[in-house]
């Protein structure tokens, strides 16, 4: 296996790690990186997906206790069993609407400038939502939220097909903004990933399979170790921060990254290449 070959893969999977739980968008900075990187042909993209898989190992490691222990009370608790509905709620709009629209979605929006434009956007709806989050709150935990609650977060999770949105920041912000607390909706946005990234990952291994050979297992493996690694130090720290602290600094960075990238894009300065 090529030596730079390994070195792009793990940062790929550090890029992925860093990004994917963060309402920044891990696409849209895949995306960049692969650009810059020149590692963005089809199989670079099969590459994206699959290696969201360890970053969603290490949010199952963060939360094993909470998981283990709705599994095991699953079959006597009402609470369990409507925690788990919820997840399953959340999860079925991303899978039709994806297999719905998810082609034409890769086929025509997965370029640099579009990622530039919605991170520009995604970045003020975050400073929106935070202005209004103190007086809309209603669900304090997870546990507290509602069937409709868990649809309405899956409905916003579907807006994160398009590159630069960001599926945790939907998912987060959204749920903020239909009255659930910083925590629950984090809390919710990385439960609904585990089944989300895991089958998106699985599916895309599976279509794409004529691509791949066992001549790429070096890299993929390389690319979900970093993206494992990389998340696992990433959750740690959000969960930390969103105690004390808005996603304001999220949405400045947000805002000022996607103008850099129309701003070197426009003027030549960077050769962004669509992807």
């Amino acid at each position: 296996m090529d030596t730079l070959l390994l070195i792009k893969a793990a940062i790929m999977g550090v890029v992925e790690g860093l990004t994917e739980f963060l309402p920044i968008s891990s696409t849209g900075h895949l995306i960049l990186a692969g650009s810059l990187l020149g590692f963005d042909d089809a199989k670079a993209k099969v590459f994206d997906i699959a290696i969201q898989t360890g970053a969603i190992f290490a949010v199952i490691l963060v939360y094993w206790q909470k998981i283990r222990s709705t599994v095991v009370a699953l079959p006597s608790s009402r609470q369990a069993q409507r925690f788990a509905l919820n997840v399953f709620i959340g999860f079925l709009p991303a899978v039709v609407l994806g297999l719905l629209f998810g082609k034409y979605i890769k086929a025509h929006l997965f370029t640099p400038i579009v990622v530039a434009t919605t991170f520009i956007l995604g970045g003020f709806v975050i400073l929106w939502a935070e202005k209004r989050q103190s007086a809309h709150v209603r669900v304090q935990t997870v546990d507290e939220m509602t069937p409709l609650d868990a649809l309405k977060v899956g409905l916003v999770q579907c807006l994160a097909m398009i590159p630069g949105t960001s599926r945790s920041g939907s998912t987060i912000i959204g749920g903020m903004l239909m009255g659930l607390s910083r925590q629950a909706a984090t809390d919710f946005s990385f439960f609904l990933a585990i089944p989300t990234l895991i089958g998106a990952g699985v599916y895309s291994l599976y279509k794409e399979r004529a691509l791949l050979s066992m001549a790429d297992i070096p890299m993929f493996a390389t690319g979900l170790f970093f993206s494992f690694i990389s998340a696992w130090l990433c959750v740690r720290w959000l969960l930390r921060y969103i105690a004390s602290n808005s996603f304001v600094p999220f949405a400045w960075y947000r805002i000022v990254f996607g103008i850099i990238v129309l701003v070197t894009a426009f003027s030549g300065k960077v050769n962004w290449v669509d992807s």
